[in-house]
């Protein structure tokens, strides 16, 4: 018997079919699904999804109620399935992917995906499994023991609360409440992030997100500490940074960048144990960087750079192939646009004459030759008149001192605050220029122009769900454009890249599918050249909140899917060179 491709999707009942299930809950409730069949053994593994009523699940309605405990419960079954999965991989026979149970691994950040959603009636779980084939010949036996024996053990041991250990359960639901106070603490006190003491910032090594052993743990400068009591923590005490404009400096290798890196994945709740659990910063906080190369659309940037020598119009500014301090201070807007109100920024990774002019190079390039206009002499007015905070790290030039709020001196991966000392110091020095007029907030109104279709691409194509357009696929509508991810760099829709990989809070690479997808959406859909890039975000991101992700998938919702945030989905956007 040969194995065909199906892309319907098949619904089993399992209570009639076999007692196995019965075991599991002793409800004719839970359904599994299958939605998607490989071609053979060697192709991508079956998509398939269970589903299981709260009253069988037996969770309690506090735990998945609220959007922080329910991702949290989310994310904690879905490391509990995966972990079910191990025990059972691949102990079916067959040849190449035959007996993959597969599921999301998830890292150290706790994020809504699509492998596990709890809805107000049901859990669903999507998951993977290679059918068991000899070459194209189907091995119905094994795949038996995987749907009737394997995967009902691993239903029941992760997601019935009766076997699950329910003090976990509840630490994990209740550390993300805690991580949600902090963050609403945040806004209410005007801070832009909290750091906890005993926090381990130190990542394991560049390719392992697990904390460092051994490394010194966090402590709060004495004038900068707060206490605060959790709901469910009791009270923490740890350095609250307010808003306005924060300097990191220090000697080379003594946990500048550390802090930092800390700080732009603060916009994530993290597990237990990861080091980073109370390291919380406003949620909207945006790591900026220089992105040598990459597109930009119709941004105003003339806030920093104008009266080009070229004459051309940096109000409505668009080129293919920005420079270093082009692209930064498109990044700038285009983070306002986004409603960042915090951003990040270190000094390695950004354009030296974006950042700062010194003196020296100011007399012999007089202001009148330089079109760029410093980040330094316009931080001030984004904190005051747009709102926005600034967290920098600096190593090499001293101009940033007088115009700080807050000075931090990492001293042997230790926070000293070093203010007042260097204010004083300041009254000795000549200040810089530090302020430059005409600031203005740009009005965000710019519409990208009309998406450009790949000839061929499924503009004059069927849907695709039969064979060369026919069948199934042959009504009048057109095919989804083709979707390609490359792990955290960049995805393609159909032969146009999307290059993220200077988006450096993206930390999964089912972000990127899942933006991909909503970017598929919005170039099918949204895209006309009348709607602005903020319409167009905040519809996307809208609909995603609202109906989930079956809006932006075809005939199923694949595992797979990561929730990115809004910031994220507006650097895609601005990306898309489509």
């Amino acid at each position: 018997m040969n194995c065909a491709p199906c892309c319907a999707p098949l619904t089993i009942k399992a209570i009639p079919l076999t007692n196995l299930w019965q075991e599991v809950t002793s409800s004719e409730a839970l359904v599994l699904s299958i939605d998607h069949v490989q071609g053979d053994p060697f192709a991508s593994p079956s998509s398939l999804h269970v589903e299981i009523l709260h009253k069988d699940a037996g969770f309690l309605p506090a735990y998945y109620e609220k959007t922080a405990a329910r991702v949290a419960l989310q994310d904690h079954l879905t490391r509990k399935f995966a972990a079910q999965f191990e025990d059972f991989n691949f102990k079916a026979k067959g040849s190449g992917k035959s007996g993959l149970l597969s599921i999301t691994r998830c890292g150290q950040e706790v994020l809504e995906r699509s492998a596990c959603q709890i809805t107000q009636q049901k859990i669903i779980a999507r998951f993977h499994v290679g059918f068991p084939a000899f070459g194209r010949t189907i091995n119905a036996g094994e795949l038996e023991k995987i749907l009737f024996d394997f995967l009902p053990r691993c239903v029941e041991n992760s997601f019935f609360y009766k076997r699950l250990d329910g003090k976990k359960v509840e630490q994990a639901v209740f550390l993300s409440e805690d991580q949600e106070f902090i963050r609403m603490y945040l806004k209410e006190h005007k801070l832009a992030a909290f750091v906890a003491n005993g926090s381990v910032l130190p990542r394991k090594s560049g390719v392992s997100d697990l904390p460092m052993k051994g490394s010194v743990p966090f402590s709060s400068p004495a004038s900068m500490e707060k206490t605060l009591t959790l709901p469910h923590g009791g009270a923490i005490k740890g350095m609250a940074i307010p808003q306005g404009i924060t300097l990191i400096v220090g000697g080379g290798y003594h946990g500048k960048s550390t802090l930092l890196e800390a700080l732009q994945m603060g916009v994530y709740n993290h597990i237990a144990g990861d080091g980073r659990e109370y390291v919380i910063t406003d949620d909207t906080a945006l790591k900026l960087r220089a992105e040598d190369g990459r597109s930009i659309r119709q941004v105003d940037i003339s806030l920093f750079i104008k009266d080009l020598p070229n004459k051309k119009d940096t109000g409505c500014f668009s080129t293919e192939d920005a420079s270093g301090s082009t692209s930064q201070a498109a990044g700038v807007i285009e983070g306002m646009e986004a409603g960042a109100r915090l951003f990040l920024i270190d000094e390695d990774t950004s354009a030296t004459n974006f950042m700062v002019r010194d003196e020296f190079m100011q007399q012999v390039i007089s202001r009148e030759k330089e079109p760029i206009t410093p980040f330094l002499e316009r931080a001030r007015d984004l904190y005051e008149k747009a709102g926005v905070s600034t967290i920098l790290v600096a190593g090499s030039s001293g101009a940033f001192f007088y115009i700080a709020d807050t000075i931090l001196q990492m001293d042997c991966y230790r926070p000293l605050d070093i203010t007042n000392h260097v204010k004083e110091l300041c009254k000795d020095h000549t200040a810089p220029r530090i302020q430059a007029p005409d600031f203005h907030i740009p009005d965000f109104a710019r519409a990208l122009p009309p998406a450009r279709r790949q000839s061929g691409s499924g503009q004059d194509r069927g849907y695709g769900r039969g064979r060369g357009g026919s069948g199934r696929g042959s009504d009048n509508r057109r095919e989804h454009m083709k979707i390609k991810t490359f792990g955290r760099d960049s995805f393609s829709l159909d032969k146009e890249t999307v290059d993220l990989r200077y988006v450096e809070q993206l930390t999964d690479s089912e972000q990127l599918n899942a933006l991909a997808h909503l970017l598929r959406q919005g170039v099918e859909q949204v895209l006309d050249g009348k709607k602005t890039v903020r319409q167009t975000a905040e519809w996307l991101y809208g609909t995603l909140e609202k109906t989930g992700w079956e809006p932006f998938c075809s005939s199923y919702v694949p595992c797979g899917l990561t929730k990115p945030r809004i910031q994220e989905l507006y650097a895609c956007l601005n990306r898309y060179r489509g």
